[in-house]
C-alpha cells in the first residue's frame, strides 16, 4: 500500500495530471498519472498507480444524519458573515482513500471516501467502489463487486514480494525490455532469480 501521508509532497518523479483536473488534499507517488478532468480528493495515490480520464477519487459526502443536506450550515460564508464549520471540513478530510502502487481506476469510475484499493487492482470504467479491493483484484459494477483475479493467487504474492514499483529510474529502463515483452509469471522468474544471486 502506499505510503503517503497528508505531508507528503503534492507530486513526486515522473507524475502528470490531465487537463482541468482537480487534485485536493491529496499526494502521487512516482510515476503515478491521472487523465483530464479527474476530481481528486483527500487520496494518498500509490507509484504507478493509472487513473483514467473523467474520475472521481473521494468525492465528499453531504451530512446525512444532519437535518438538513445542503450545505449552509457548514460553508456558512457563503450566506451571512459566518465562519465556515472547520470541524466538518476535517472529518471530511481525515476520510483518506488509499490507491496501491500499479492499479488502474478506470474511465468515468468513482472511488468513495475511506476505499483502499490495493496494488496492481483494476476498477472497471464507470464502477461505484463502496468496498476495500484487494491486491490484483479486477472490479466492476455499481455498486462494484468483484469480477476475477489478474493472476493466481501466487503470482500475486510474488509481486508484492518483488515490489518492482520501488526500483529507481535506471533498474525501471533496465527492466524496460522485459516489462514489455515478458509475462507476469516469466518477469518473477527472471528477477526473483536475480534478487537472489546479487
Amino acid at each position: 500500500m502506499p505510503k503517503l501521508s497528508p505531508s507528503s509532497p503534492f507530486l513526486h518523479l515522473g507524475c502528470e495530471v490531465g487537463e482541468g483536473s482537480r487534485i485536493r488534499n491529496s499526494s502521487f507517488g512516482d510515476y503515478a498519472y491521472c487523465g483530464r478532468l479527474a476530481d481528486i480528493a483527500n487520496a494518498a495515490v500509490g507509484k504507478f498507480v493509472n487513473i483514467a480520464a473523467m474520475t472521481r477519487i473521494g468525492p465528499t459526502d453531504h451530512p446525512m444524519g444532519a437535518a438538513a443536506l445542503h450545505h449552509f450550515h457548514y460553508r456558512s460564508a457563503y450566506y451571512w458573515d459566518e465562519p465556515d464549520d472547520a470541524e466538518f471540513f476535517a472529518a471530511r478530510a481525515a476520510r483518506r482513500v488509499m490507491l496501491g502502487h500499479d492499479c488502474w481506476i478506470g474511465h468515468g469510475a468513482i472511488v468513495k471516501p475511506e476505499v483502499v484499493i490495493g496494488p496492481g487492482a483494476v476498477v472497471a470504467a464507470g464502477a461505484v467502489v463502496t468496498r476495500d479491493v484487494p491486491p490484483f483484484v479486477i472490479v466492476a459494477g455499481c455498486p462494484a463487486a468483484p469480477l476475477r483475479g489478474r493472476f493466481a493467487p501466487e503470482v500475486g504474492e510474488r509481486l508484492l514480494a518483488l515490489a518492482w514499483w520501488d526500483w529507481d529510474h535506471a533498474r525501471l529502463r533496465q527492466a524496460l525490455p522485459d516489462f514489455r515483452r515478458m509475462k507476469a509469471e516469466a518477469f518473477l522468474d527472471k528477477y526473483e532469480s536475480l534478487a537472489v544471486s546479487a
